[in-house]
């Protein structure tokens, strides 16, 4: 496999998807995409498919690379078939999810990607790379038949991870709802991904790269720090 798992599309006070293409480009660069690159925007609610596309499009032609949105192709699923790669957006990770199942696009895109076509999900997109949906961020909830995701990884992911709790907030913080996901499912393991991070991912390894610490969380160990360039595989 070949994901690349951003935790968001801004880091700081860049522009959208600025720090990503650095990545992006290196991901893509391992295969011949010719440029046939999918887009999928299925997790926008703010904003429109159409604006989406030109978004993402706007941000990916400073790399020099096209793509085009499923939304945009007659048949979803031959658009997912000749897709050389797959880009998912972030926004709400259970409309995302719903719309792969009502497009009944869950199994053809695991297919694909397992077989080698490379995956690039930022915040929702990387969310649903998880065996479930259940450790989002989001609002609001739209309930899919399932939330089961598309298990490209065998540990679930929290993007957008803030470690500690900021001044004045009573509520719980980010570590804390993870610990209560572990009590519910010990079995699990949880990926802090802070905004700017990412996993690289193949079939032997999932490095984390970009510019901070990621961490992991297990019921039995709890939290610990992931130093950069550290696979996450020597700690599952």
């Amino acid at each position: 496999m070949n994901l690349l798992l951003l935790s968001s599309s801004r880091a700081g006070n860049t522009g959208y998807l600025e720090h990503a293409l650095p990545m992006i480009q290196q991901h893509l660069n391992q295969s011949d995409v010719n440029n046939k690159i999918l887009f999928i925007p299925y997790a926008g609610i703010s904003v429109g498919f159409d604006e989406y596309e030109q978004l993402v499009s706007k941000a990916f032609a400073l790399s020099g690379l096209e793509l085009s949105s499923i939304h945009q192709h007659d048949d979803a699923k031959t658009a997912v078939r000749e897709a050389n790669a797959i880009v998912v957006g972030g926004g709400n990770t259970f409309c995302l999810l719903n719309s792969l199942y009502e497009n009944d696009l869950i199994s053809l895109i695991g297919e694909k990607v397992r077989e080698g076509t490379p995956y690039i999900g930022w915040s929702a997109g990387s969310n649903i790379a998880a065996p479930t949906i259940c450790t989002t961020n989001d609002m609001p909830i739209v309930e899919p038949p399932s939330f089961k995701a598309l298990s490209l990884v065998t540990y679930q992911i929290n993007p957008h991870y803030l470690d500690g709790n900021p001044p004045g907030h009573n509520g719980e913080t980010r570590q804390q709802r993870i610990s209560e996901y572990l009590t519910v499912n010990p079995n699990q393991k949880v990926i802090g991904l802070p905004e700017g991070t990412a996993l690289a991912v193949s079939s032997n390894e999932s490095i984390l790269v970009g510019d901070k610490e990621g961490f992991i969380f297990s019921h039995d160990e709890g939290k610990q720090q992931i130093a950069i360039n550290s696979n996450i595989n020597d700690f599952l």
